[in-house]
């Protein structure tokens, strides 16, 4: 009776430390990596290398918040890097070679990358295409077109767009400030809204879901659409860090944007996500990027432990959630 009685007990604390990790594991981890990282380099915690880190994720951050809505829904988006080099060069065309003002040629980057969303978007829902290989192909497309349009040479831009990244408001970069506005209205929208509730909806079930009276069409359009917006955000931050537009930038940034949506709790299944967990997913890979340069390891090494550092992450989530991942 006393060893069943003990069993039970055991049984009862292994669940609630399954669940209090399910809730909390990647946040967990994040903080176990800030502890490693700062007891090898003090400076990592320092405010300046926080402040440098932060600013840094936001791009990552733009483009993992859309690739999170595509990845819920059960696809994925390829185009985001590719996107930071059209916009770039877009930018650079209309503002330093056209000479127009900066705001319009922001509008005009950011309205094209929203276009290229929105066809993603339309080509996957109505001819209900494979979302990778419609965004791979588009990914070609559109980096064939910065590449056009630049003729293969980086367009730099004046100091009052590189303002834009380098620029503070009450000592507060405008990058972060531009994550931290991105991040509060994706929350309202995926975890407050009618619209939020359909995209966890046709994520989960599309069928049942459609059976209720969503429009599985509307919801794959808007939530491509929006990616590429937000990609479009993330160039215009780009090009102001480059200072310049350059048809080979953002190659393997939708890596990192999809290693974020996941860290932070995202199903490749569908219907399982939360906004909170992709921004931390995101701080997660900023960290790794930026530990592995103070810690001081070797460039050809980078890639390897970035890679198996994510995959580690991932499957310890994994292995806390069980089915609820599957």
């Amino acid at each position: 009776m006393a060893q069943k009685k003990e069993g039970k007990i055991l049984g009862m604390e292994r669940e609630t430390f399954r669940q209090f990790m399910g809730k909390y594991g990647v946040s967990v981890v994040m903080l176990v990596m800030i502890i490693a990282i700062a007891i090898y380099n003090p400076r990592f915690l320092s405010g300046a290398n926080m402040i440098n880190v932060i600013t840094q994720i936001s791009i990552n951050g733009m483009l993992a918040f859309g690739m999170c809505l595509c990845i819920t829904i059960g696809g994925i988006d390829l185009t985001v890097g590719a996107q930071l080099a059209l916009v770039g060069v877009i930018m650079g065309q209309t503002i330093t070679n056209a000479g127009m003002p900066i705001f319009v040629g922001i509008l005009i980057g950011v309205g094209v990358a929203t276009l290229f969303g929105f066809i993603n978007g339309f080509f996957i829902a109505k001819f209900n295409m494979f979302p990778f290989v419609v965004t791979l192909s588009m990914q070609l497309v559109i980096r064939g077109a910065a590449q056009v349009i630049s003729g293969g040479k980086a367009i730099t831009f004046g100091q009052a767009v590189k303002n834009m990244y380098y620029g503070k408001f009450i000592g507060i970069p405008y990058p972060i400030l531009a994550l931290l506005v991105v991040f509060v209205l994706m929350y309202i929208m995926f975890h407050w809204t009618k619209l939020g509730r359909y995209i966890l909806a046709v994520g989960g079930n599309a069928n049942a879901a459609v059976a209720s009276g969503v429009s599985e069409f509307k919801i794959r359009v808007i939530c491509h659409t929006l990616s590429g917006f937000l990609a479009g955000i993330g160039a215009v931050i780009m090009a102001a860090k480059t200072g310049s537009g350059q048809s080979n930038l953002g190659v393997g940034y939708e890596t990192d944007a999809v290693a974020a949506s996941v860290i932070g709790g995202t199903s490749f299944a569908g219907g399982i996500a939360t906004m909170p967990g992709v921004l931390i997913g995101i701080f997660i890979v900023g960290f790794i990027y930026n530990g592995i340069n103070m810690i001081g390891i070797d460039a050809n090494w980078q890639s390897i432990i970035r890679g198996l550092v994510i995959i580690g992450t991932v499957m310890l989530d994994m292995a806390i959630n069980g089915k609820s991942r599957k």
